[in-house]
């Protein structure tokens, strides 16, 4: 799927188009990922600001999504685990960037060439209009590489 759909369909998709989270970048090479989420009526908590499920909402799955665009079929990737730290209260509009580069990708499938599993951490800040940190997020994923990918393929000869 191309980044450019990708980005499209998820923002349609009811967890984040009812929340107000919207994507507003997807690199094609889904290398990068910019999410913004606008405070609104519905995502208010009782005090007027970010509700903060709404902000760790906005984390949610895009790592695992660029890893799987990015390392392809021959990969099992999962979210195994995520923990978030408030550090402000979220007003206005806060936005969330999230980025690999090819040291990352090349380390990934190093660590699982021969199908260990690896369990890369990320880490993403929240931030407001200002930019001043408002939350901060840390994931972990699970990476292995398929069994099928593992084997060695035989040559045949014509």
């Amino acid at each position: 799927m191309k980044a450019s759909t990708l980005r499209r369909l998820i923002n349609w998709w009811p967890p984040f188009l009812l929340t107000g989270i919207h994507a507003t970048r997807i690199t094609a090479d889904f290398h990068e990922v910019d999410v913004e989420l606008r405070l609104r009526w519905y995502n208010r908590n009782y005090v007027g600001t970010h509700f903060g499920g709404s902000l760790f909402a906005m984390t949610d799955a895009w790592y695992m999504l660029m890893l799987m665009h990015t390392l392809g079929r021959d990969y099992y990737v999962w979210d195994q685990s995520a923990s978030i730290d408030f550090l402000a209260p979220g007003r206005g509009v806060v936005t969330a960037r999230f980025r690999l580069d090819q040291a990352m990708l090349d380390d990934i499938r190093a660590r699982t060439e021969g199908g260990e599993k690896h369990l890369p951490q990320f880490n993403v800040e929240i931030v407001d209009a200002n930019g001043e940190i408002v939350a901060k997020v840390h994931k972990t994923l699970y990476v292995r590489k398929k069994p099928k990918a593992r084997e060695p393929q035989s040559d045949e000869a014509a």
